[in-house]
């Protein structure tokens, strides 16, 4: 019994130590969030800090418009952030044994 509880230790140290290395590296992860066929985009890093915005100057005359593209580019960025850090979390916890589907952190 003791010998379990020091290998399930183990494994949550090594647990805890893969999922701090995947939020540090997406830090450094970059995605582009894009609206309107590239007339606007945006950079996020994957912990969602905005590095980058741009807009084409052509949509500028039509303020209503540049709105929904830039809100539709952050979505995607949102989106696009999300899926790496879900990829970067999953592999740091691959072969742990967690149930499928179990987002973390919780």
């Amino acid at each position: 019994m003791r010998g379990n509880i020091a290998q399930l230790m183990q494994q949550a140290q090594a647990m805890q130590e893969s999922m701090q290395r995947a939020q540090n590296e997406l830090g450094n992860v970059e995605v582009v969030g894009q609206a309107g066929g590239g007339m606007v985009e945006v950079t996020l890093t994957g912990r969602m800090e905005c590095r980058k915005v741009r807009i084409d100057p052509t949509t500028v005359s039509d303020v209503e418009m540049l709105e929904d593209l830039l809100a539709a580019a952050m979505n995607d960025a949102v989106n696009k952030a999300n899926a790496a850090a879900q990829e970067r979390m999953s592999a740091a916890t691959q072969g742990m044994g967690l149930p499928t589907g179990m987002k973390l952190p919780f």
